[in-house]
């Protein structure tokens, strides 16, 4: 544990104005207050904000971090207040250690749910200052440290799963590396110590077999540098056993199929000298394909830069090489916390900040307008935060980093959340692309916008991005709830009319706490969805409306209904009905002779005949005494005609109209209706409601369009 005294010598070697005096108090102000308190381990309990303020002073952060890491417990853990605080220490470090208190309240407990409410509050708390985050993981790295003590193994690896999936991608964000890779180690080496040990006992094998391995191919490098005229710092660093395990399982290979276990890093002077020295080890050795990324040019989001190589080294042995500036590995090492590193020269004094690195942190900030719920939210920053990235342009050069399999509308909601609600089409390096389109690096993209669009529900399958299928789903669920409260309402009225009751809204709110929804437009969504029945809201208003609907005449059967041809000689193809019963044909998946069918019972309408992958079919799983077995029996020398529905996307040029009218022609359909779904100025999506004999025919017409020049994309619909 640190000293008193040595803690403020290490603050004051890299920041010589620091306030010892302040920094002196908050140390025996934290000791004080913990007074006889201990942890797991037995240790004093002030040893922990101690070394959290250590970690803290070896990433050179200012004063007001330092004292932070010295107090973030107190207000929580003792009788210390925050108006003591900031009488004390300052309303600067008072707000600070309100934000790690606020958090460290909200560990993650047994329920996802939990989990998710308090990664959206850590973001919040770091939006008003990314100090709070970085004091967040000083404290959880010294507590994944000592996570060993204690004695329950399941809430060791709560712990340790918690940190793997939140702290160690927010640690790799703001770019802190070595902090990132021993929260990984010590995170799997509570979830899987076997691994780890396996691993680290071959590490050592290699160690006693390869002798001097790393320090010769160091000294091959600095000899060859030193021919090219680079006044270059090399080094060369172990892989972490984490790092190792997760390329094994990522790429599906042994330990011993892996060649480059160790990564070697050049530090040098200037910018120049960085592809100076590139060109002299890509001239000596051959280059491993595939490997070369320049991070230079194209930054990571989180300000890091260097040049990545791999090539066949010294004594034919595959290596990596990072190559960078010192000023480049300051921020690589540092990452976020290098941007309050305070300079010795008087005009350096403040730390300096750039917001260009916490562009990540303001989009986690849209996802959480937009998400409906915790789990949704944690759902979209996982998928923001474990991608990897491909980089494209704007057509001013800006860059933007998106994770690999990204499109266009990515882009768009990356720009700005109204760009990518009025998205209708896009130019990817200046020529016209589908939406759907999957972006590549380097590419430079253009965003082709409407007033008259909004988002459709089908971009959601094949968006990337957390923010864009956050805005995305917020834009459905509020269509949704105009369809279900327009529903709802007729519904309601129409059975209050069929009753003779008066139907008011006083009445209606009367009964609002009895389906505990909190106003009259709440009450008539959940009828819409379904989650109560019209006659429920009638019998609630009047009571005695039940028993007149008991005594009422039983409604007369519906007649045989006829074939999907209105006016045909054909009779129902459909075999294991009951003779005379009504049948429908599902609107919402349109079967075919040739499909897997089954028939649902409906109330008033008899059976209506789905496809057995019908989606609608999952609101009917809980009353299985409404399913049908049921098959076609079809007339095979005099079929009926039948309504499929395709969905395509058609080029927007003259005669595309008239060269699908001819293919399905052609192919024996016949066009009953066409409906556009959605128009831009290069593509446009329709609905096309073909009369066909069988699944067979539909299928046949598909292909043929698919082979047509002006056709995108044809898919039999569902809906």
């Amino acid at each position: 544990m640190l000293r008193q005294y040595e803690l403020v010598e290490r603050v004051k070697s890299y920041d010589p104005a620091a306030d010892e005096d302040q920094l002196n108090r908050a140390y025996v102000y934290a000791v004080k207050m913990h007074g006889a308190q201990t942890r797991a381990s037995g240790d004093p309990y002030f040893s922990h904000p101690v070394e959290v303020a250590g970690l803290l002073s070896e990433k050179r952060l200012d004063s007001s971090s330092i004292i932070t890491g010295l107090l973030h417990d107190t207000v929580e853990d003792t009788d210390a207040t925050l108006d003591g605080l900031s009488e004390k220490f300052g309303d600067e470090v008072a707000g600070l250690v309100d934000g790690v208190t606020k958090l460290t309240q909200l560990e993650l407990q047994s329920s996802r749910t939990k989990q998710a409410e308090n990664f959206r509050k850590l973001v919040l708390a770091m939006s008003q200052d990314i100090r709070v985050l970085v004091v967040k993981l000083a404290d959880r790295l010294h507590n994944m440290r000592t996570l060993h003590f204690l004695k329950k193994e399941e809430k060791r690896k709560r712990i340790a799963r918690e940190t793997m999936e939140i702290y160690v991608p927010l640690t790799e964000r703001i770019g802190i590396r070595d902090w990132k890779e021993e929260l990984e180690d010590l995170s799997f080496q509570q979830l899987n110590p076997d691994a780890r040990a396996s691993i680290t006992a071959r590490l050592q094998f290699l160690h006693n077999e390869g002798g001097d391995l790393i320090a010769n191919v160091v000294d091959e490098l600095r000899r060859l540098l030193a021919e090219a005229g680079v006044k270059a710092e090399v080094q060369g660093r172990e892989k972490s056993a984490f790092s190792i395990w997760r390329k094994m399982q990522r790429q599906n290979i042994g330990f011993e199929q892996l060649s480059d276990i160790v990564a070697f890093r050049v530090v040098v002077n200037t910018l120049e000298e960085c592809y100076q020295a590139l060109g002299a080890i890509h001239g000596a050795y051959p280059v491993t394909p595939g490997r070369f990324k320049d991070y230079i040019s194209l930054p990571k989001p989180n300000g890091y830069q260097s040049l990545h190589t791999g090539v066949i080294g010294p004594d034919n042995r595959r290596i990596e090489i990072q190559i960078r500036t010192r000023e480049m590995h300051e921020i690589a090492e540092l990452g976020v916390a290098a941007h309050w590193v305070y300079k010795s020269s008087p005009d350096q004094a403040k730390p300096q900040r750039d917001g260009k690195q916490y562009r990540w942190l303001r989009d986690m900030l849209d996802i959480l307008s937009n998400a409906s719920g915790p789990d949704d939210f944690l759902e979209h920053t996982k998928m923001e935060m474990f991608s990897d990235q491909v980089f494209v342009f704007t057509p001013n050069g800006d860059l933007h980093a998106l994770p690999r399999g990204s499109t266009p509308i990515d882009f768009a909601y990356s720009v700005h959340t109204e760009i990518g609600n009025r998205c209708v089409g896009s130019k990817i390096n200046g020529r016209i692309k589908p939406l759907r389109t999957e972006l590549r690096n380097g590419d430079q993209v253009e965003v082709i916008t409407s007033k008259a669009q909004t988002p459709s529900p089908a971009w959601e399958a094949y968006v990337k991005t957390g923010k864009a299928r956050a805005a995305i789903r917020r834009f459905v669920r509020s269509k949704q709830r105009d369809q279900y409260l327009s529903l709802g309402r007729e519904v309601v009225q129409n059975i209050f009319q069929q009753t003779d009751h008066e139907l008011t809204e006083k009445a209606l709110k009367n009964v609002l706490a009895h389906f505990d929804v909190e106003s009259v437009d709440d009450l008539y969504v959940a009828v819409g969805e379904g989650r109560y029945a019209a006659r429920e809201v009638l019998y609630a208003v009047y009571p005695g409306a039940k028993a007149e609907l008991q005594q009422a005449a039983p409604v007369k059967k519906a007649p045989p209904a006829q074939s999907v041809a209105d006016g045909s000689k054909h009779t129902i193809p459909v075999k294991g009905l009951i003779p005379g019963m009504a049948v429908h044909y599902a609107r919402c998946c349109h079967p075919l002779p040739g499909d897997r069918i089954v028939g649902i019972v409906t109330t008033g309408r008899g059976v209506t005949i789905h496809t057995i992958d019908c989606k609608t079919l999952e609101t009917f799983a809980d009353t299985p005494e409404r399913w049908i077995d049921v098959g076609w029996e079809m007339n095979e020398e005099d079929p009926p005609a039948f309504m499929g529905r395709l969905h395509a996307v058609l080029a927007n040029e003259p005669g595309s109209l008239a060269t699908i009218s001819t293919v399905i022609g052609r192919n024996g359909g016949n066009i009953n209706n066409l409906n556009f779904t959605s128009r831009g100025e290069d593509f446009y999506e329709m609905l096309i409601d073909i009369e066909v004999t069988n699944v067979r025919q539909l299928n046949n017409i598909i292909a043929a369009l698919r082979a047509t020049a002006v056709v995108n994309s044809a898919e039999r619909a569902q809906a």
